[in-house]
């Protein structure tokens, strides 16, 4: 039985999607579940040729054996719930997905208002999904939740009570974080973050484990840093050293440029103390050492980018087991069973 949680360590966009789905497809957990804030988060993951952007399913869809659950401290939109089930019907995720009793409903109601709100999306810069207004609801008692909805119905479980169960019986769970470690309510850059806390007990929370029944914890960074919205962002870079570099991106659900900068080891470090990381990923180390595209052995990395990943590792103090070195699985370099 192993239960790891992987959270993004930087301010979201670190490529959680595609090193969930390596994890979820090489280790093949029983369950892997969604924990983070809603639909605000959008998770890009390719395989095989083909790209998907999901805001609610769990990334790791592509382990069509798993069960898929969304733990209830998720907010969940109907309409986008809806929508991916028809998207992934490759897939078979329905009669696979399940969604908590307690998951807390996003309506109309809760996107307008974050949309007309001067304040949220101009100044703080948010993505227009309703979850900061729906979270206020919440927090009022006066939201709805799965259960109350019948076309839910079907889609509905007791997701403590499963993951649980399923770590009784020595089955393994993945839970999976949205976000990033700068934009928790709590430890981020304050005022401008997300509507709850992103860390890794969070996620615990959220799915409904307790700490002591977590083996691993993952912290993702990108090589390189990038954040979308406003906010302090101590290493960025002009948008045209991004350019110059080959490293401009772009937000999967809002679209918008993001703002680039260098890797923060002091961050870094600070992250991976609060999430109580065991181990890093890197992503994206191809961006910054092209010659490096679609390597998956350590060996055959330039010694720049080696000796760029072992500074961080030595400064952070964490082991990078993981590096990714494009966007597919196959571009994965996995070094959890020289460090771990």
């Amino acid at each position: 039985m192993t239960c790891t949680i992987l959270v993004g360590g930087q301010w979201g966009d670190e490529g959680k999607g595609k090193c969930i789905t390596y994890f979820c497809t090489k280790d093949k957990p029983d369950i892997i579940a969604r924990a983070g804030v809603g639909p605000n988060a959008g998770h890009s993951v390719e395989c095989d040729g083909d790209k998907y952007a999901l805001r609610l399913t769990p990334s790791g869809f592509f382990n069509t054996d798993a069960r898929l659950l969304i733990g209830a401290g998720v907010l969940v939109n109907p309409e986008v719930f809806k929508h991916e089930m028809e998207y992934l019907s490759k897939y078979t995720v329905e009669g696979r997905t399940f969604m908590d009793n307690n998951c807390a409903i996003i309506t109309e109601k809760h996107t307008q208002a974050d949309k007309d709100s001067s304040y949220l999306s101009k100044k703080i810069g948010t993505t227009g999904s309703g979850c900061g207004p729906a979270n206020a609801d919440r927090i009022n008692r006066t939201i709805d939740y799965a259960k109350d909805i019948p076309e839910l119905e079907e889609y509905i479980t007791d997701v403590p009570t499963e993951v649980n169960k399923a770590l009784d019986e020595g089955k393994d769970v993945f839970v999976e974080g949205s976000q990033g470690f700068g934009l928790s309510l709590y430890y981020g850059t304050y005022p401008f973050v997300t509507s709850k806390d992103t860390c890794a007990s969070t996620a615990a929370a959220d799915v409904g484990i307790g700490p002591t029944r977590v083996d691993q914890v993952v912290v993702i960074f990108k090589a390189y840093v990038t954040r979308v919205g406003e906010g302090p962002f101590p290493t960025e870079i002009s948008p045209e050293e991004a350019e110059k570099m080959g490293i401009e991106e772009y937000g999967v659900v809002t679209g918008r440029k993001r703002r680039v900068g260098l890797f923060d080891k002091e961050f870094a470090k600070r992250s991976c103390m609060i999430n109580g990381a065991t181990q890093i990923a890197l992503t994206c180390i191809d961006r910054l050492y092209p010659e490096c595209e679609k390597v998956n052995k350590y060996e055959d990395l330039s010694q720049e980018a080696r000796d760029y990943i072992e500074d961080i590792e030595k400064d952070v103090g964490v082991p990078i087991t993981i590096i990714s070195t494009g966007p597919d699985l196959a571009d994965t370099i996995d070094l959890r069973d020289e460090k771990l």
